[in-house]
């Protein structure tokens, strides 16, 4: 018998979410092979088996929180190769008797059981399809109590059977009750409230976590805001005449990111203290430029960490978010993907925002908010008017850290830097 723990996640992550079994009771499972996905604050962790073998029992639910060191599941010796019946060669063994005669009754009986056998070898696809999604607690209990798990209403997020919908079910009301008309997509809870319908829907482990973390930053910290916009008509042009050959000497796009990316170190390293921390009564000043580059997920918003942005060129930078952004999209990020920035960029300008003020991530004390690049009327020379690309940018700060003189000199160097790119030249 071999125990599967809940492994050592990281520092600041010390229990998880049970987000989906790969591995059922029965199932032959190799060792090294996954057998559970765990959700964490900031990402998926996938577990895997120790030893080769057959899992014998799971010892929580999908669902279910658990702690770091924490026993989940066993696994046995065996092939797995009868799983899906795993009693039923004891009762083909016993059942040749043909001495003894049933009784009528007990004919007719041993007569209704015995029928459906000759379907059973079916392909297990269509019974897949048509089998609710339950947790093993869920089906025993249902077994147990002769319930119909497809009559089962369940408020899971992801329409899964749990033990405690099995425990409340009623059968008689549910025969009573009219029928409903269809169920619910996976992951939504339809119900009324005062006579109106609504949806309620369980709010990921991420999702709560991150709302969390907001709520404490608002709370904890003197975020204030300031704002300037930026003329992207030099960047533009430049990445107009340079992007096809970009894209064939670093096989990577040429984007903006990589020009605030350097445009922010170069402003980090004139002012300081907008790569600082509070710790305690002391100001921890970073001498290194781990860049945060906030990505959009479906389970909400990450913030993978580019590394030591001073001492990368151009295609680098690109490089590391693309290819941060497509582990974000395909939930591969790691732990370590997402510990360490000192200041994060944010770029809600790709889903069209044109003015916002971003909230400050974790214990960094600045974060910079790009926009939608819009055509304006701007004012040229002081006597003419012309219709340039414009962006708003936005840089939340922490002012029990940095005065308004430093933040609004901040955002005016990178300001500076966009409008003149060749100056990121002299500053890389």
């Amino acid at each position: 018998m071999a125990e599967i723990k809940v492994p050592e996640l990281a520092e600041s992550i010390t229990e998880g979410t049970i987000a989906q079994w790969l591995k059922h009771p029965g199932d032959h499972v190799d060792k090294g092979e996954y057998i559970v996905e765990l959700e964490t604050d900031k990402v998926n962790v996938e577990v895997i088996s120790e030893e080769e073998g057959v899992v014998q029992s799971l010892l929580f639910e999908e669902g279910d929180t658990v702690q770091v060191g924490d026993v989940i599941a066993i696994v046995g010796e065996g092939t797995g190769e009868n799983n899906a019946t795993p009693s039923a060669p004891p009762k083909e063994a016993e059942a040749p008797q043909p001495a003894q005669a049933p009784q009528p009754a007990q004919a007719q009986a041993l007569a209704q059981t015995q029928a459906p056998a000759p379907e059973q070898p079916k392909p297990a696809q269509e019974e897949s399809e048509s089998r609710p999604v339950a947790s093993p607690a869920a089906r025993k209990l249902a077994r147990e109590k002769g319930i119909d798990l497809s009559q089962v209403p369940t408020v899971d997020p992801l329409g899964r059977v749990r033990k405690q919908d099995v425990e409340t079910f009623n059968p008689q009301a549910a025969a009573k009750a009219p029928a409903a008309p269809e169920k619910p997509a996976a992951g939504k809870a339809v119900a009324e409230e005062a006579g109106k319908p609504v949806e309620r829907i369980r709010m990921s482990r991420r999702r709560q976590t991150i709302a969390k973390r907001l709520v404490e930053v608002t709370q904890t910290t003197a975020m204030l805001t300031t704002f300037n916009e930026i003329d992207m008509s030099a960047v533009m042009d430049l990445r107009k005449r340079k992007k096809e050959q970009f894209v064939k000497d670093h096989d990577t796009r040429l984007g903006f990111m990589s020009f605030f990316t350097k445009a922010v170190v170069a402003a980090l390293k004139k002012y300081p203290y907008v790569n600082a921390e509070i710790q305690g009564n002391e100001l921890l000043l970073k001498k290194y430029y781990d860049i945060g580059i906030a990505v959009s997920t479906e389970e909400g918003l990450v913030v993978p960490v580019v590394r030591d942005c001073d001492r990368k060129s151009f295609a680098e930078i690109e490089a590391d978010i693309a290819a941060f952004a497509q582990k974000a999209r395909d939930n591969k990020l790691a732990l370590s993907d997402l510990q360490g920035g000192t200041f994060t960029i944010t770029n809600g300008g790709v889903f069209g925002s044109l003015f916002s003020t971003p909230i400050i991530n974790g214990t960094q004390v600045g974060i910079l908010g790009m926009h939608t690049i819009q055509k304006r009327p701007v004012a040229v020379d002081g006597d003419r008017i012309e219709i340039r690309p414009m962006m708003y940018v936005a840089l939340s700060y922490d002012h029990r850290v940095i005065d308004g003189k430093d933040a609004v000199g901040f955002l005016k160097t990178v300001k500076t830097l966009i409008e003149n790119p060749e100056d990121l030249l002299l500053e890389s």
